[in-house]
């Protein structure tokens, strides 16, 4: 079956599942750019339930060819800091990292965007890994009862990804002029995420820049935030699993930013 016949019964699964959305699946174009795009849409408005398993295999196959189709970067073959040797920093798709873990920039419900195709990491991360991370986010929240805090972290499987596993975390919002209590809730999660690798034996970490989109963190307070607080946890534990750190960043800014930070 080519990569067009998978869309069609993907999305035809996806509808069976979800038949409020047909009239609206009707305005997507029927070739392969559009029902992908349909496919998306229909994965990112999922509420969090159990895949069915013809489903299920469908979606896990499709998404695994396209990982191997964008490529796979080897998070131990990134050139590492001048600054500091466990630093390293990579500017491209998160979701290509074959790290053991990468850093989601979650909200407080901690189940993804339910936006379709929306521009966000958050959307990103699930699109790419599929709709059984939904789930596993949702039964973190069942068990705990309450909307995720910021400054905490919170680990599941990669499920599709290259990255083994995703640690999720929720950074601060910023809404006026930012305070010290804002760096200081940042910070905590870049400490919390390390702390998580740490307990689960993680030995490569790769953040995103945390709170800095959607958030509106500003961008240079943040990676400095970011780069001090790694190489201030990594030093007062030496003991850690977490061998190296990447910085993983999508725009020109944020590379400009990091780089000078990590190269002096």
């Amino acid at each position: 079956m080519d990569r067009l016949g998978k869309l069609l019964q993907i999305n035809r699964l996806l509808l069976d599942d979800q038949p409020e959305y047909r009239d609206d699946a009707e305005s997507f174009p029927k070739d392969e750019g559009g029902q992908r795009r349909l496919m998306r849409s229909l994965m990112n408005v999922r509420p969090p339930k159990p895949v069915p398993p013809k489903l299920l295999r469908l979606q896990d196959l499709f998404l695994s060819e396209e990982r191997e189709e964008k490529g796979i970067v080897h998070a131990d073959a990134l050139p590492a800091s001048v600054k500091d040797s466990r630093l390293c920093l990579f500017q491209g798709d998160i979701t290509r990292l074959d790290a053991d873990a990468i850093v989601n920039a979650a909200n407080s419900e901690l189940l993804g965007c339910f936006f379709p195709c929306h521009g966000c990491i958050d959307n990103a991360i699930h699109s790419a890994a599929g709709m059984e991370l939904r789930e596993a986010c949702a039964e973190i929240m069942r068990r705990q009862g309450h909307e995720e805090p910021a400054e905490q972290a919170k680990i599941t499987p990669g499920f599709c990804l290259p990255a083994k596993h995703v640690i999720h975390t929720v950074g601060p919002i910023i809404c006026g002029p930012l305070t010290e209590d804002d760096e200081e809730l940042l910070a905590s999660c870049y400490r919390s995420c390390l702390e998580c690798a740490g307990e689960n034996g993680l030995r490569s970490i790769a953040f995103c820049c945390i709170s800095t989109g959607e958030f509106h963190f500003p961008n240079e307070r943040a990676a400095e935030i970011a780069v001090n607080t790694v190489e201030e946890y990594l030093d007062a534990h030496e003991g850690t699993s977490v061998r190296r750190v990447i910085f993983n960043v999508f725009k020109d800014l944020d590379r400009d930013i990091y780089r000078r930070i990590l190269e002096t």
